[in-house]
């Protein structure tokens, strides 16, 4: 028997309206296989996508700890046990789009602005074949050459920022590109449209009132985990949803939005964080918003225990992906 009569070098996938999904779990097991998210063609195996997974291994940008240049892996295999069918969406995910694993950009560890040149020209080239982009980081300094590209094809877009940080802030050791900077850079570059931004799950001590003063000058309006706890998920979506309006909407999440609990593995956890169910819920909210990228960042494995980081991690970037899925120009597909 030859190489190519091997069931795993070419395993069966669900195939639904023309598009090719993940391989087949009831013929390879989950722990086999290739080790794309989700276990999904990789871009080169597919004639279009629809929906690009994009990791960064990129995590130069850091104050604390480091290690999130692993986070694309440790997401990908966080990912094997993911299912075709969303029930709470009521959809398939990678079977009303094509979606793909294009792999990880390799970025210069040694020089910011040189990976992020990298990381946008890589974003423009998915973007050039109609793909929007999920990406998995990596720090959080890659969201501004995402933003740039998001803004080439769409102007100023929206943006819904889950941290528990403002990411607002200026320069650290006097550099300007770090992953507490990529907000103000997009505001200064007139890359977000400053009447529909937003940080939600924000908390933790500051360096002073400042802080707050300059991110209020730049248009952000807060949903502290604070609030979220004496409101709840549905008043909450129903601000966001109030304020994005039909516009082009970036969703940018750092996992460390997630209490420590749910996700330990992170590089400057806070205490008092959102759950993992409810930082699902709020996204299922946003069901038909006009969604043109997003990002999952600041995934350091290291420091996870049990997959949950990672996990919770795969969990919101499949959640990203059904949300493309059902959002349309304008609403609801």
């Amino acid at each position: 028997m030859s190489s190519d009569d091997l069931f795993w070098t070419n395993p069966d996938r669900i195939e639904k309206d023309g598009h090719i999904g993940p391989v087949d779990a009831t013929q390879l097991p989950r722990f086999a296989g290739p080790a794309t998210f989700a276990r999904l063609p990789r871009i080169d195996e597919v004639e279009h996508t629809d929906v690009a997974l994009m990791g960064v291994p990129f995590d130069t940008g850091v104050s604390y700890r480091s290690g999130a240049r692993f986070g694309p892996t440790h997401v990908r295999e966080s990912s094997r046990l993911m299912r075709p069918y969303h029930p709470v969406l009521d959809t398939d995910p990678f079977g009303v789009q094509q979606v793909a694993d294009a792999g990880d950009v390799g970025v210069n560890p040694y020089d910011v602005e040189e990976a992020m040149g990298t990381v946008e020209r890589a974003a423009s080239a998915l973007t050039a074949r109609g793909s929007r982009i999920v990406t998995i980081g990596g720090d959080h300094t890659i969201a501004l050459p995402l933003l740039r590209n998001a803004h080439r094809h769409h102007g100023r877009v929206a943006l819904i920022h889950f941290d528990a940080h403002l990411d607002t802030w200026d320069t650290y050791f006097g550099q300007p590109y770090t992953h507490g900077t990529p907000f103000r850079r997009a505001f200064e570059e007139g890359l977000i449209d400053t009447e529909a931004v937003m940080h939600v799950g924000t908390r933790g001590p500051l360096y002073g009132k400042k802080d707050l003063d300059d991110d209020a000058s730049f248009g952000f309006s807060h949903i502290t985990c604070e609030g979220i706890m004496r409101r709840g998920v549905d008043d909450v979506v129903e601000q966001i949803r109030t304020v994005l309006g039909g516009r082009p909407t970036y969703l940018s999440i750092d996992i460390d939005v997630l209490d420590p609990a749910h996700a330990p593995g992170t590089g400057t956890p806070e205490a008092g964080g959102m759950t993992s169910r409810e930082l699902l819920a709020v996204l299922r909210g946003l069901r038909g918003v006009h969604l043109v990228g997003a990002d999952v960042v600041e995934v350091s494995p290291a420091y996870d225990h049990a997959e949950l980081t990672g996990i919770a991690a795969a969990h919101v970037v499949y959640d990203l992906i059904a949300l493309m899925g059902l959002s349309t120009e304008g609403g609801t597909r």
